[in-house]
This record gives C-alpha cells, sequence and structure tokens, in this order.
C-alpha cells in the first residue's frame, strides 16, 4: 500500500501543482467514479500543501466536496440508467444462485426507500461504500436535491477531516492513508460476514436437513 500510495501521491501532485484546486475537484471526481483511487492518497496531500501556503484550506475542502458530489451524480446516473427492469432480470436469471428472490429486492427498495438519505450520509463517511452507494440511490431515482444535500454534507465531512489531518501532519500526511486502512478491515469483514450469513440462511442450512434425510435412509 505504501508503493502505491507514493506513486498515487507524486501522480496527484503533478496534477494539482498543474491545476491547482481544479485538479483537486478532478481526483475527486475520478476517487468517486473509480474507488481503487484512495481519498487518503489525494486530500491528506492537499492539506499539506495547504500548510505550506500553497492552498487555502476551505477552498481545498470546498473543491474536493465539489468533486465528490459531481463523482456521486456519474454513479448515480448510471444506477439510474441500469434500472430497475435489468436488476429484477438479473435476480430472475441468477438469483437462485445466491438465494436472492425478487422478494429480497423489494424489501431492499422498501428500506432504502425509507432510511435512503440517511443511508447516503452515513455511506459517505464508510471506506469502500462509500462511493457505491450511489448507485442505489440511482435506481431507486432518489429525489435528486435530497440525494445531493446528503452527499454533500457527508463528504464534506470525511473530506474535512482528510483534508486537516494532511494540513497538521505535515510532512508526515502519508500516516493518514495508513489509518484509513485499519479503518477498512472491519468493513470488509462486515462485509464478508453478511454475505456469508445470507448464503447460510438461504442455500446451506436449508441443505443440511435434507443431506440429513437422505443418510439416515
Amino acid at each position: 500500500m505504501g508503493g502505491l500510495l507514493d506513486g498515487l501521491a507524486t501522480w496527484a501532485a503533478d496534477v494539482i501543482d498543474a491545476l491547482g484546486y481544479f485538479g483537486v475537484f478532478a481526483l475527486i471526481v475520478l476517487e468517486n467514479v473509480f474507488p481503487p483511487i484512495p481519498s487518503e492518497a489525494i486530500l491528506p496531500l492537499a492539506g499539506f500543501l495547504a500548510g505550506q501556503g500553497k492552498m487555502w484550506l476551505p477552498a481545498v475542502i470546498i473543491a474536493a466536496t465539489l468533486g465528490a458530489v459531481a463523482g456521486a451524480l456519474i454513479l448515480y446516473g448510471l444506477g439510474a440508467w441500469f434500472g430497475d427492469r435489468r436488476v429484477r432480470w438479473l435476480i430472475d436469471r441468477y438469483g437462485k444462485w445466491l438465494g436472492v428472490t425478487e422478494d429480497d429486492f423489494d424489501k431492499a427498495n422498501g428500506w432504502f426507500d425509507r432510511y435512503g438519505g440517511l443511508a447516503v450520509l452515513i455511506c459517505r463517511l464508510v471506506p469502500i461504500v462509500r462511493s457505491l452507494v450511489s448507485i442505489p440511490a440511482g435506481l431507486r431515482r432518489m429525489n435528486l436535491t435530497t440525494f445531493i444535500i446528503y452527499t454533500a454534507i457527508g463528504s464534506g465531512i470525511w473530506n474535512s477531516i482528510l483534508v486537516i489531518a494532511g494540513w497538521w501532519l505535515g510532512d508526515n500526511w502519508e500516516e493518514v492513508g495508513g489509518v484509513v486502512d485499519y479503518l477498512e478491515y472491519p468493513v470488509i469483514l462486515g462485509i464478508l460476514g453478511f454475505g456469508a450469513w445470507f448464503l447460510w440462511k438461504r442455500r446451506i442450512a436449508k441443505l443440511v436437513p435434507a443431506i440429513r434425510d437422505r443418510s439416515s435412509r
């Protein structure tokens, strides 16, 4: 991860040096559309540069937040384009292998319709899923104004933390990436754990009684 951050930091520094605040905006748009590009390799660096007097701290946060909203709108549009009908087609064709039914999809839609704004806000503060939450928002065609507001609030908080951390740490701004890495581990474990639980409930648990019945004959 250190080598990756070093390479991205060099590239990001070149972009920001050439384009200034627009460079921060553009990099964060890319970071949202292509999650493998980590914001922890961009925003702490921008904060460090602000600490050096090369940029104005509030303007860096504003540019980053505008970039996050723009990137989120791209994924929102992708989700809206893909649409409900295509998802149902995929579930009808392949859902049986994962134990997913249209009823599950309807329940997920109902939950998102009820808590979508809060889900967007919270997910924007969680590594890994922070960008991807825009896709289900688009699928449900969540009210665009509501989506933008919650995305801006969540992204503004996340961006402020990383930018200010880079400003505060100065030459040690790269340490922010290590901290974010540790935050990602519980998220990954949670996703894997939920996936394993869902598969057990829908597929494996149903097979166990059938296997026992066959073995007892």
